[in-house]
C-alpha cells in the first residue's frame, strides 16, 4: 500500500525551504546556502552561478560523480508574492494540518525541490550508471532568468545529461507540452498640450489604445482561427493586456503611455511572428504622429521569453516519468515552465511534480501529503534504477 505522507525527515525540509522567504524579488541564498551545506555533509559539491549583482544563484550538484551521464531533476526556488491575499496561516510558517503542507511555494515547487534532496544520500548509494543532478534556478516566476545561466554553466563544465525531469505541480501525471510565455511593454511617446488645444497634440493614451486594439484583435483571430490543440484547457493561443498607465490630469493631452501585454503561444504557433504583428501595426501609425510632433511614436521591449515545449508521450524520459509515478496517463498544462528551454538545449525533459496549479499562487496555497508522498516514492524508485530506458545506461 502507498504511503499517505512523506517521511518525517522530508516534510521537516520542506517546511524549512517554505519559511526562506524567496519571492522572486528577494534573494534566495538562504534557501540555496541551505541546501549545498545540506549535500555538503553527503560529500556533495554544488556549483552555483550568479546574476549580475550575486543577491541570486542558482545550484547545480551531482549526486554520483564520475557516471558517464545523469537525469535532472529541476526545480525553481523561487515564488510569487502575497501581497493583498487572504491568507488563515502564515505564508512562511510551513503549517501542516488536515492532510495539507501550507505556505507559498509549497506546490509551486518547494515540495518537489524538498523531496529531491531528501533523497541524496540515496540517490549516492543508486546502483543506476548514471548520475542524478539537482538544478535549482532563480527567477523563473518572472521569466525564467537564471536557468539559462544554469544551462550555459553545465554546457561550459561539459556535462551532458540524458534526460531531464522539471518537479512542477502536475498531480504526478506527467505534462508532454505547454504553451509559451512572451511579455512586451509598449511604451508611446506623444505631444502634450492644454485639451483645448488637441489639434497640436498627440495624444499617447489614444495612440496605445488603438495598438492594444491590435492586440485584442489577434486574441479574436486566434480564437476563431487558429487550430485546435486537443488537450489543453485553452486549446488555441491567447493575447491579454495586463497593465496600462498614462495620463497627468484631465485638461492634459497626455505626453506618454505605456502598457504591457502577453502571448500564450501553442508549441505549433510562433509568438515572435505575433509579435511583429504588433509592431507592424504601431509603426503604421508613427508617420501621422510625427506629423504632428517629430520625436513621437512607439518603443517595444522584451520582458521575458518563455518558450513552449513540446515533449512526446513515446519518449523515454515521458515512460521512466510513468513508471515511477505509477501513472499511465500523461497530459498537457497551460502554464509555462523551463522545460522549453531545457529541450532547446538538446535535452529530452518531461513536466511531473507533486501538488496542482490550482492551489500554486492562491492564498493557503498547499499541497497535499499524499501528493508528496507520490512524490517520494518517485524518488524512491529512480534511485533504485539500474538503466536509463533507450540509453545504454
Amino acid at each position: 500500500m502507498a504511503a499517505s505522507s512523506p517521511s518525517p525527515r522530508a516534510l521537516e525540509l520542506a517546511r524549512t525551504l517554505i519559511g526562506f522567504n524567496t519571492v522572486s524579488a528577494n534573494s534566495n541564498l538562504d534557501l540555496i546556502h541551505c541546501i549545498r551545506d545540506e549535500l555538503a555533509r553527503l560529500g556533495v559539491r554544488s556549483r552555483l552561478t550568479w546574476n549580475a549583482d550575486r543577491s541570486k544563484a542558482n545550484l547545480f550538484a551531482t549526486l554520483g560523480e564520475g557516471k558517464p551521464a545523469g537525469i535532472i531533476l529541476s526545480g525553481h526556488t523561487d515564488t510569487v508574492p502575497w501581497d493583498g491575499q487572504d491568507w488563515s496561516v502564515d505564508p512562511l510558517s510551513g503549517a501542516v494540518r488536515d492532510g495539507r503542507l501550507y505556505g507559498r511555494g509549497s506546490a509551486d515547487m518547494k515540495g518537489f525541490i524538498a523531496m529531491a534532496v531528501a533523497h541524496a544520500e540515496a540517490f549516492l548509494a543508486s546502483p543506476a550508471p548514471f548520475a542524478i543532478h539537482l538544478a535549482f534556478t532563480y527567477e523563473e516566476e518572472i521569466g525564467c532568468f537564471g536557468v539559462r545561466e544554469l544551462i550555459a554553466d553545465m554546457k561550459d563544465a561539459g556535462i551532458r545529461p540524458l534526460a531531464c525531469i522539471v518537479g512542477e505541480p502536475t498531480d504526478m501525471v506527467p505534462a508532454i507540452a505547454h504553451k509559451g510565455v512572451y511579455r512586451f511593454r509598449c511604451c508611446v511617446r506623444g505631444k502634450e498640450a492644454h485639451s483645448s488645444l488637441t489639434p497640436l497634440s498627440v495624444n499617447a493614451i489614444e495612440m496605445a489604445a488603438r495598438v492594444v486594439g491590435r492586440v485584442r484583435d489577434l486574441a479574436e483571430t486566434f480564437e476563431r482561427e487558429e487550430p485546435r490543440y486537443a488537450g489543453f484547457d485553452v486549446p488555441f493561443s491567447t493575447a491579454s493586456v495586463g497593465q496600462f498607465h498614462g495620463g497627468i490630469a484631465d485638461n492634459v493631452v497626455p505626453r506618454d503611455a505605456e502598457f504591457r501585454y502577453e502571448f500564450r503561444d501553442l508549441p505549433t504557433a510562433d509568438a515572435r511572428a505575433m509579435q511583429a504583428q504588433v509592431e507592424a501595426y504601431a509603426r503604421s501609425l508613427e508617420p501621422a504622429m510625427q506629423k504632428v510632433a517629430p520625436g513621437t511614436g512607439f518603443r517595444f521591449e522584451t520582458i521575458c521569453e518563455v518558450p513552449s515545449f513540446l515533449g512526446s508521450a513515446e519518449d523515454d524520459v515521458t515512460k521512466l516519468a510513468q513508471r515511477l509515478a505509477g501513472e499511465p496517463r500523461t497530459t498537457l498544462v497551460g502554464f509555462g515552465t523551463e522545460a522549453g528551454i531545457f529541450k532547446g538545449a538538446g535535452i529530452r525533459t518531461v513536466v511531473c511534480g507533486p501538488g496542482s496549479i490550482v492551489q500554486a499562487h492562491q492564498p493557503d496555497e498547499y499541497v497535499t501529503l499524499e501528493q508528496l508522498a507520490r512524490c517520494q516514492a518517485f524518488m524512491e524508485g529512480l534511485a533504485q534504477l539500474r538503466s536509463f530506458p533507450g540509453s545504454g545506461a
